[in-house]
């Protein structure tokens, strides 16, 4: 041992020893080689990207349809663009013009190729346009959380990327055709974009996911835009004015060249629902708790353990910045505002989802701090254990996902695989008339209806809202504003088929209630395709929310999903 290399004590700090130690960032820490490099502080962009491409993947090709406003207002304006037939509602009608076609237009970006390619397979475009949603989910949440983890450490990033893959709540809004996934979209990228410093493109981006995407999320979107404006001002004012001028005209140039005037559909969605009263009760309101249910059935712990990151700040501050409770706060903002609206969708929170899952992880990782004693540097046993209980919460978080991603899809998907196989029988011939009644909400859309069929004819079950009719190529196609519609939710005389007689097939969900079915009259009805579907109703919610092995199937009621065919004559 050479004994005149002995150790030397660190050089005293100057300056004031009263001044409060800074928050702890990644970036702060040496780099492991001489020099080092961005590679040494975080995570690569490699391994984050093809793990949610994978995840993504699997969610556009298994994904249920959650919602009918996602088939009626957005698939069907895109199936008539590409095809020109589809279901027109209300929102579209010239007269209102709430809804963007500069918003279809991006989904055309896919769709349209893939109709080239795939021909009269409309069943392929469906899942092409999923995919290209997936995509640019995986690189929206790739930027997420490789931002993270150069800022605050690979383990923040690894736990975000696993809960942005595998929640449930993240798998089924990434690959959905809605403005609300849009934001979502932009929320992840803006708020990567925020953490690596990139003021004026957070500032773009959140103007895209407001204007393109779903106008009411502005309000998610404030602290990204605030914090870029105190950071850089001018930069970040240019590039967000610039975005919204172009964005704007762009929409208002695409809305006159479908609705054939001079309007803004950005505008008039902000003055119906805000100024016009939106009368959204029409549609059914739930209490204020319902998002807090929702959020536990679509991360469960994970949504438990992102609402507590505000409460354990004072210990998460310590070693993280200001600028993590910058990218978490709409979490607070949007579910607060969320809730006070009666009327509430699961879709309405889309746009904060990859915040829990950001929350949710930076509690996980900071749970050995709150058994740390604030001056010492040795850890006790609880810091210890607390350390190795790490990845257990996790795991558990990950495997309830996994039980409730698969309970929704294989007790809810046989909508989207009944209307598949309507191909198989195209023996009836051309011009037969696909008839659905109640289940009309559970229309998967017109690319399932394979070209055989002429139309597709709501049947009076009872329902006595307004439905969608199809877009009316004599009175101008996109362009039209029949006399049918209207924005009260009025059930117009002219949507159901009057003649049943005519039908050549029925759609029906058989379940075990007291009351007769239509394919109960066997002289009349043939089935021809059967597909359980959950009862949830008389299934228990736990065996119902959750898949527990071996009870999922016993303890839950399943009903008949049928197509149902006309017996001749």
């Amino acid at each position: 041992m050479d004994l005149t290399t002995t150790r030397q004590r660190r050089p005293l700090i100057t300056g004031s020893s009263s001044s409060s130690p800074k928050p702890y960032s990644k970036t702060d820490k040496p780099s492991r080689s001489n020099g080092g490099d961005a590679e040494d502080r975080g995570l690569g962009w490699f391994l984050p990207f093809i793990a949610l491409c994978y995840l993504r993947y699997m969610s556009a090709t298994s994904n249920i349809v959650h919602d009918c406003d996602e088939v009626f207002n957005y698939w069907e304006p895109l199936h008539y663009l590409l095809y020109k037939s589809g279901f027109q509602t209300w929102e579209y009608s010239s007269n209102f013009a709430l809804r963007s076609y500069l918003y279809i237009l991006f989904h055309e970006l896919a769709g349209r190729p893939a109709a080239w390619w795939f021909g009269g397979d409309k069943v392929r475009v469906f899942y092409a346009v999923r995919l290209f949603l997936g995509l640019v989910s995986a690189v929206s949440d790739t930027v997420l959380v490789v931002a993270i983890s150069r800022k605050y450490g690979k383990r923040l990033g690894t736990y975000a990327v696993a809960m942005l893959c595998l929640t449930s709540g993240c798998f089924f809004a990434s690959t959905s055709f809605l403005p609300s996934s849009f934001s979502m979209y932009a929320m992840s990228l803006s708020s990567g974009l925020l953490l690596f410093e990139k003021y004026a493109m957070a500032v773009a981006v959140s103007v895209v996911g407001v204007i393109l995407g779903w106008p009411f999320s502005i309000l998610a979107f404030l602290p990204v835009v605030i914090y870029s404006l105190v950071k850089r001002f001018k930069q970040a004012f240019i590039s967000g004015a610039v975005t919204s001028a172009l964005l704007l005209g762009g929409s208002v140039l695409v809305d006159y060249y479908y609705y054939k005037r001079w309007t803004s559909s950005v505008l008039n969605l902000l003055v119906y629902n805000v100024l016009g009263g939106g009368e959204s009760h029409l549609y059914g309101t739930e209490g204020p708790l319902f998002y807090i249910r929702n959020g536990f059935n679509n991360f469960n712990l994970c949504f438990v353990l992102a609402i507590l990151f505000i409460a354990l700040y004072p210990v998460i501050r310590r070693k993280y910045d200001h600028s993590l409770l910058v990218v978490i706060s709409p979490m607070y903002i949007w579910l607060a505002f969320m809730s006070l609206q009666p009327h509430k969708e699961e879709r309405f929170l889309y746009p904060i989802y990859p915040l829990i899952c950001v929350s949710a992880s930076a509690v996980i990782e900071n749970i050995p701090e709150l058994f740390r004693e604030k001056y010492s540097t040795s850890e006790n046993l609880l810091v210890t254990i607390t350390k190795y209980l790490r990845p257990v919460i996790l795991g558990i978080i990950l495997c309830a996902s996994h039980a409730r991603t698969f309970s929704i899809i294989n007790g809810y998907s046989a909508p989207l695989e009944v209307y598949k196989l309507l191909e198989h029988h195209d023996d009836a011939g051309p011009g037969s008339v696909l008839c659905v009644g109640s289940e009309w909400h559970r229309y998967p859309s017109s690319f399932f209806v394979p070209d055989y069929i002429s139309e597709v004819r709501w049947i009076d079950d009872g329902f006595r809202g307004l439905l969608p009719f199809p877009f009316n190529n004599t009175l101008g196609g996109t362009a039209a504003s029949p006399p049918y519609f209207n924005n009260k939710n009025q059930a117009s005389d002219e949507q159901f088929l009057k003649n049943i007689e005519s039908c050549t097939f029925l759609i029906e969900l058989q379940l075990s209630r007291p009351y007769p079915y239509r394919g109960s009259d066997l002289s009349t009805w043939e089935t021809i395709v059967v597909l359980p579907y959950l009862d949830r109703e008389l299934s228990p919610a736990k065996y119902r929310s959750f898949f527990i092995p071996y009870k999922w199937q016993e303890k839950n009621v399943f009903g008949k999903y049928v197509i149902l065919r006309r017996v001749p004559k």
